[in-house]
């Protein structure tokens, strides 16, 4: 049976659109209209294949090793971040500060799954293909539509084995694609690798030890010659994290590095630190860590580190830098002594091979969730190479890419109180929270500008410790997060924020406030523009430089994903998945819009 499942979601937009930002009622009115068409009837879906049974042939390009490499100056968007230096930054200047008030949805898609969820993808878009992927509620789905014809080519659906260890919801940030292949990692564990023009699986291998054991997969992969990079999600449940390469055209595993390398290798206890490697006091009892050093000798086998967001790649070097979370359990040290390196990291790994290089420790022995998650970024900063990562701590840190040494830290992007005070019984309050900061969203590089982009949380937290065992594949905090809305001090409400944080200097150079606390990402343009989304359905566009907001659409669902931007026949989109986020409570969906200035006669 056929159904047109683009439908029921335009008419919910109309429905909940209320207000359209800085556009007027009757050109929304017109455009969905013409965005009714862009979902074919949806026949013969499988478990991969074509939906139609003779779709219109969409042109083909097979993604090289050198598109991928000189993706910085391309029009598509081949990567998660764009490019290998993860930068969110699109050459593109069609739509610019002037013309962007004019901008329209000119298509809808919608990513399939029967039940709603985190709808966290960045679409990926290969010489007009677009590929999506839904939450995993309960199934991994991938779609491809041609972008001219608006048709789904074909969608493929990886029924996942039962996983009750997603700690923060069933979510998928979307495919990397290399050659004639898409490849998806799946909340069950798995890679898979698909054929790009009809999804039918060429290979799938397990990466880890499963969801039974606390395993998934949430991030986009990222391809590097003839290898699949990918980590692991579920630090939250004890597990021993890593980054893994597969051999992209036959699913062999290259290499293996964990995340926390044993004692005899220069891992786990590190340098004992009384303060933040920048200096900051964390309050800890060395010498009764030191004491109990034996007894939890054996802490570092579950001792989290999981790296679950897409890393950023040089390519002059061969050098991986990833982006290392919590360790476990989440908020009870008491049980891992030492600095529990390498979480709440960033680390360069040799591409190759995976061997060690460098690592720079955000917060040692971290009792707070502060997780170093958001991709980290290779800029120019005053003429030296630099890799940048926007900690949960609200700091953005710019390092050395050849030594990892700091370079700077910047001023905190949200508000800062009772830092590293340590977790009790009955409660402490610190800001930020155990959200941050910045979570997983992406930050934008804008490299002209030397700018970085974060998009903030302000949700203060109550920190509760308490003693739990590890049991394999069971939840394992050892901790309460609890938030606390209201507050005394000025730091009253949730809310969040939207920076522009000069890295030459560390300073903001400009912020705005947002209704609610950010989670999603941001995108910029070589059009003057920053595009990101709220928990709240606005989408807008900031001015680069000025942080002025040109214009907003209402998109009637949370929009918890990051942006792509790319061309199709001299026009320029914006393309965002509005679908919420099952985390932090924001209303959910199953669109993805696609904004272009209105064609003539629109």
């Amino acid at each position: 049976m056929c159904t047109w499942d683009s439908l029921s979601v335009l008419g919910n937009s109309r429905r909940t659109s209320t207000e359209v930002g800085m556009m007027h009622w009757a050109r929304w009115s017109a455009t969905a209209a013409v965005a009714a068409l862009v979902t074919a009837p949806l026949c013969g879906q499988g478990s991969g294949g074509v939906a139609d049974p003779s779709p219109v042939a969409p042109p083909r390009a097979v993604v090289t090793n050198d598109m991928l490499t000189n993706a910085a100056a391309s029009g598509d968007w081949l990567m998660y971040g764009h490019n290998y230096w993860n930068n969110r930054f699109s050459p593109l200047k069609m739509i610019n500060a002037t013309n962007v008030k004019n901008l329209v949805p000119r298509a809808v898609y919608t990513h399939g799954a029967s039940t709603l969820g985190s709808f966290e993808t960045t679409p990926i878009v290969v010489a007009g293909v677009m590929y999506i992927t839904s939450p995993a509620t309960p199934n991994n789905i991938v779609r491809a539509f041609d972008l001219r014809t608006q048709k789904m080519l074909w969608e493929y659906t990886h029924k996942n084995d039962p996983v009750s260890t997603a700690c923060c919801g069933p979510n998928n940030r979307g495919v990397a694609v290399s050659g004639g292949s898409v490849f998806l990692g799946t909340l069950d564990d798995n890679l898979v690798a698909l054929d790009a023009t009809t999804g039918k699986v060429k290979w799938e291998v397990k990466v880890g030890d499963g969801p039974a054991a606390g395993y998934t997969e949430t991030m986009a992969p990222l391809v590097i010659g003839d290898n699949v990079i990918i980590g692991t999600s579920g630090a939250e449940y004890g597990i021993r994290g890593y980054v893994k390469a597969f051999n992209a055209a036959t699913g062999a595993l290259v290499w293996t590095w964990y995340t926390l390398p044993d004692p005899q290798h220069g891992g786990w206890w590190g340098k004992w630190s009384k303060t933040t490697w920048e200096g900051d006091d964390l309050k800890r009892d060395i010498a009764k860590e030191k004491a109990d050093s034996a007894k939890y000798a054996d802490a570092w086998k579950t001792g989290g580190g999981s790296m679950w967001m897409t890393p950023a790649y040089d390519d002059a070097t061969k050098t991986l830098f990833v982006a290392i979370g919590n360790p476990s359990p989440d908020l009870d040290g008491s049980i891992r002594p030492g600095d529990n390196l390498w979480t709440e990291s960033i680390v360069a790994i040799n591409a190759t091979n995976g061997e060690f290089k460098w690592g720079y420790q955000e917060v040692p022995h971290d009792v707070w969730d502060l997780d170093a998650v958001s991709p980290p970024v290779i800029a120019m900063v005053g003429g030296k190479k630099a890799v940048v990562e926007a900690g949960k701590t609200g700091f953005v840190y710019v390092l050395d890419a050849a030594t990892g040494k700091l370079i700077r830290r910047s001023a905190a992007f949200v508000p800062q109180q009772n830092m590293y005070t340590q977790p009790t019984a009955d409660g402490v309050f610190m800001l930020p929270g155990a959200n941050g900061g910045q979570e997983w969203s992406p930050i934008a590089v804008h490299p002209d500008l030397a700018y970085a982009y974060t998009v903030g949380l302000h949700q203060p937290m109550h920190y509760k410790v308490h003693y739990a065992p590890w049991e394999n594949g069971r939840l394992w905090l050892g901790s309460a997060f609890i938030r606390v809305p209201d507050e005394k001090g000025g730091y009253s409400g949730e809310y969040g924020t939207v920076s522009a944080i000069d890295l030459n200097t560390g300073k903001i150079a400009w912020q705005q406030k947002t209704d609610l606390p950010m989670m999603g990402g941001a995108t910029a343009t070589a059009g003057g523009l920053v595009f990101t989304g709220e928990g709240n359905g606005w989408f807008k566009a900031y001015d680069a430089k000025t942080g002025t907001v040109l214009w907003k659409f209402y998109c009637g669902a949370g929009v918890n994903a990051a942006p792509s931007v790319y061309e199709l026949d001299g026009e320029q989109f914006i393309a965002v998945a509005a679908g919420g986020n099952f985390q932090i409570s924001y209303p959910l969906g199953n669109s993805v819009f696609v904004f272009g200035l209105p064609k003539a006669g629109m």
